[in-house]
């Protein structure tokens, strides 16, 4: 899938939106890029997790960040035949109470997948709370890099971060 095809599909999902929008990290924008519409299209969710089964290799486990990433990391792990684990935002209170659920080997190496990245803050502490929990964090797949500092902040943890698309890309030929 080129990157043309994948924002056509972002765009066919009715994703990508223009106005005024406020962030999760109290900034504001011109577009948003809605998760939840992506991530709930088949089509658009089975393209996306094409592109990122096309990425990961056999031996890989996924690491899907909650919530956006898990639709991400089910879908992907179904299309390149791998396992998946999903990490947490925070410990729940009941059950197990676990912060990664799924079966996780210590020292395993986990590829994180997650939907859009801003300033990379929450794919940065899933990458803390996997290594935490023993697995070995080296690359991370996203969907949309915002281009506001994400990626920087993956790598300065020493996670290689690959996009699918860049804000750049999505907003080039804006319809």
């Amino acid at each position: 899938m080129t990157n043309q095809e994948l924002i056509t599909a972002l765009r066919e999902a009715e994703a990508v939106k223009f106005g005024e929008f406020e962030l999760s990290h109290g900034g504001t924008s011109e577009y948003y890029v809605d998760k939840y519409l992506f991530e709930t299209d088949p089509d658009c969710l089975a393209a996306i997790a094409d592109a990122f089964a096309d990425r990961v290799d056999a031996d890989d486990k996924l690491g899907g960040v909650a919530l956006g990433g898990v639709p991400l990391a089910a879908a992907t792990s179904v299309a390149a035949g791998v396992p998946y684990v999903i990490a947490r935002k925070q410990r729940k209170e009941y059950g197990t109470g676990n912060l990664i659920e799924g079966d996780l080997e210590d020292g395993e190496e986990v590829v994180v997948v997650e939907d859009i990245v801003t300033t990379g803050t929450s794919l940065v502490e899933a990458i803390e709370a996997l290594r935490n929990a023993g697995a070995t964090v080296e690359r991370a797949l996203v969907v949309v890099d915002r281009e506001e500092g994400g990626r920087e902040n993956v790598e300065d943890a020493g996670v290689e971060m690959d996009a699918l698309v860049t804000a750049s890309e999505l907003l080039a030929d804006r319809e």
